[in-house]
């Protein structure tokens, strides 16, 4: 005992320090194991699903913006889908749905599934099919058919335009399965089906339904065949570009009020009608709570409608990560030729360079001179992502930029993923090519679109983008200005019925204005952002 003392004031203030942090090292190493082996082993083997990720959001906020702000419901088997929970391709969408949507979207969500096919009271209602004269009880579902008309574009726009009018008037909305639209698109509401089925009872007559048909609303007020004692069990609307002005009736208060006591509501449109909507007394109310910022109508029912199929999911995602991911910017122009016959034309192409070069969307060639000046310069990746019936356009963008480089030092890609000559709606694989490419639009940076195309309509509504509008050309000539900006991402309404019941209204909505591409047009503007 005396020896160890001794031992111990041997040892010198040095060692003693010495020994001391050799023992402090010892413990927080045993403690630093502890809490290793505490942490769940998710965390270990995964670090990017730990709490809080390099991107600065935690769990919960990444599982929200997977379900783009609680647009999307949960429970759907993701496999099934890819498209419909994958946002590693886009950037986050800076409008946010409204608390009052998402309920209303939820609150649909259970409405469809009680009202959807194979349901008790999707067999009585339609039981009630073919009785003129009927009675209600309140509890009835009301439901509304969707019929694809005209091309891809149209038809995305007006199935948009329905199923608002589907949320503003609680019907349940059924969608025509007869052509292509399960090769295009998953089911977008759980645990039921959009599809109209095949045996529904009115199913042979849905072609036959026209302007002239006996039951097309537009034709039985012409023929004052419509009284409020006698409501029928089905109406043809009749909502296109040369609708008659009886047909337009539907957008009027009174009609609406009629028209809210039929069971079955048919719909034929090529139009994205929803700035007429708006109009109407009272659903602008329910409008101004669901859409704060009125310009996201499209932006937010199209992102919620419309999931592609794995198919047509793999044509997105494989040519974006081969020619757009590793771009520093992307640049999507989409080129629609109205002129007949179409194809390509020098106007045409040197429109698209006016209007690219002009607004900085595209950089000059260099000259001679400033090429040595570039090529100290770090060069950044610019994709370009060209859609067009006509290849052409694409090939000359992209020996444009092989032959020379850049006033910037910009390296430019062009890239275009078909080119079909000719439109071919109604083909699988045509129509398949032509949804993947408005998605691979959508997923730009900067976006130049077409004068009146359905096409960039629905790309610029779905990427959240506010494009530059491609003039008409006029004999042949390039416009000066050669484009416009668009004043918002929302789709036009072509054919606006701009007189009758909603004239004086137009007039005085400050957030419906006259398109930028058609004059006649109407479109939805957020007057907060001229503020």
């Amino acid at each position: 005992m005396q020896q160890s003392r001794k031992q111990e004031e041997n040892i010198s203030p040095l060692a003693r320090i010495s020994i001391m942090m050799k023992l402090t090292i010892a413990i927080a190493t045993c403690l630093v194991l502890c809490l290793v082996l505490l942490l769940p082993s998710s965390n270990i083997s995964n670090p990017h699903k730990s709490d809080l990720t390099t991107n600065g959001l935690n769990n919960s906020e990444r599982q929200s913006e997977k379900l783009l702000g609680g647009l999307l419901a949960t429970g759907f088997d993701e496999k099934s889908c890819l498209s419909r929970y994958d946002q590693s391709m886009s950037k986050p969408s800076p409008y946010k749905p409204s608390g009052y949507l998402v309920s209303k979207l939820r609150s649909y969500e259970m409405l469809h599934k009680r009202c959807g096919p194979g349901t008790k009271a999707y067999k009585r209602a339609t039981k009630q099919l073919g009785h003129n004269e009927l009675r209600s009880s309140g509890d009835e579902c009301r439901y509304v058919v969707w019929m694809p008309m005209f091309g891809l574009g149209n038809r995305m726009l007006s199935l948009v335009s329905v199923f608002l009018y589907a949320l503003l008037t609680d019907r349940v909305m059924l969608v025509d399965q007869r052509n292509d639209i399960t090769d295009l698109f998953c089911e977008p509401f759980p645990e039921t089906s959009w599809l109209l089925p095949l045996h529904f009872p009115l199913t042979d007559q849905l072609d036959g339904f026209n302007r002239e048909h006996s039951r097309c609303y537009g034709t039985m007020l012409k023929n004052h065949a419509i009284n409020s004692t006698t409501i029928p069990s089905h109406l043809y609307l009749d909502i296109f570009h040369d609708s008659r002005d009886h047909d337009k009736k539907f957008f009027c208060e009174e009609d609406q009020a009629f028209l809210g006591k039929v069971p079955w509501l048919v719909v034929k449109s090529n139009l994205y009608f929803v700035p007429s909507l708006w109009m109407i007394p009272s659903f602008q109310t329910k409008l101004i709570k669901l859409f704060p910022q009125k310009e996201t109508v499209f932006h937010h029912l199209a992102r919620y409608l419309f999931h592609p199929t794995n198919q047509v999911w793999g044509m997105v995602t494989r040519p974006y990560n081969a020619y757009l991911s590793r771009a520093d910017e992307r640049l999507g122009i989409q080129v629609r030729v109205f002129s007949k016959p179409a194809g390509y034309f020098q106007h045409v192409m040197d429109q698209i360079l006016s209007c690219t070069q002009r607004e900085k969307l595209l950089p000059e060639l260099a000259t001679p001179e400033s090429q040595v000046t570039n090529t100290s310069r770090s060069s950044k990746l610019k994709a370009v992502l060209v859609t067009s019936l006509h290849p052409e356009y694409s090939d000359h963008l992209k020996n444009m930029f092989l032959e020379r480089p850049s006033s910037t030092g910009e390296i430019i890609e062009v890239y275009q993923p078909s080119g079909e000559k000719i439109q071919q709606t109604d083909k699988k694989l045509h129509d398949q090519k032509a949804l993947a490419e408005i998605y691979l639009l959508s997923l730009t940076d900067e976006l130049v679109t077409s004068t009146r195309s359905t096409f960039g309509y629905v790309a610029q509504g779905l990427g959240g983008l506010k494009p530059w509008i491609l003039h008409e050309p006029r004999d042949k000539k390039t416009p000066n200005p050669p484009c416009v900006k668009a004043m918002s991402m929302e789709p036009c309404f072509l054919r606006a019925p701009l007189y009758g019941c909603q004239a004086k209204t137009i007039k005085i909505t400050p957030f419906v204005r006259f398109c930028e591409d058609w004059k006649t047009g109407l479109k939805l503007v957020d007057v907060s952002n001229e503020l």
